[in-house]
């Protein structure tokens, strides 16, 4: 039986589609499969999440896209990274690192405050 995949955190699906498209400008179904590929297969982004998200990254001004023709022949929105998105990115990474390394602390019983389990009353 496979293992469940691990859901994505709310918050971090559009950090991960900037950070993709930080590499090069993409369509979505290109966008999600980087992001599966990137997180050795353990994510999966669903077209319910994902077009979302590209909109609320465009109103915000995070992203640009444009209508091209892919090397299929076939039309699609192709997404790029704007100048706003750069700087969006580098405060979702700093947050990032912050927030991961909290919850590691507090899993790994390195907690930069030990709490006293024998203090707490009901």
């Amino acid at each position: 039986m496979d293992a469940p995949r691990p859901q994505v955190l709310q918050g971090t699906l559009d950090a991960m589609i900037l950070a993709t498209l930080a590499r090069a400008p993409a369509h979505g179904y290109a966008i999600a499969r980087s992001i599966e590929h990137g997180s050795g297969g353990l994510l999966a982004i669903e077209e319910g999440s994902l077009y979302p998200a590209l909109r609320r990254l465009r109103q915000r001004g995070d992203i640009d896209a444009e209508w091209q023709t892919t090397a299929t022949g076939r039309r699609g929105k192709v997404y790029r990274l704007t100048a706003d998105g750069r700087a969006r990115l580098r405060e979702e990474r700093r947050l990032w690192a912050e927030y991961s390394a909290a919850v590691e602390r507090v899993l790994s019983g390195r907690s930069l405050h030990p709490f006293d389990v024998d203090a707490v009353t009901d």
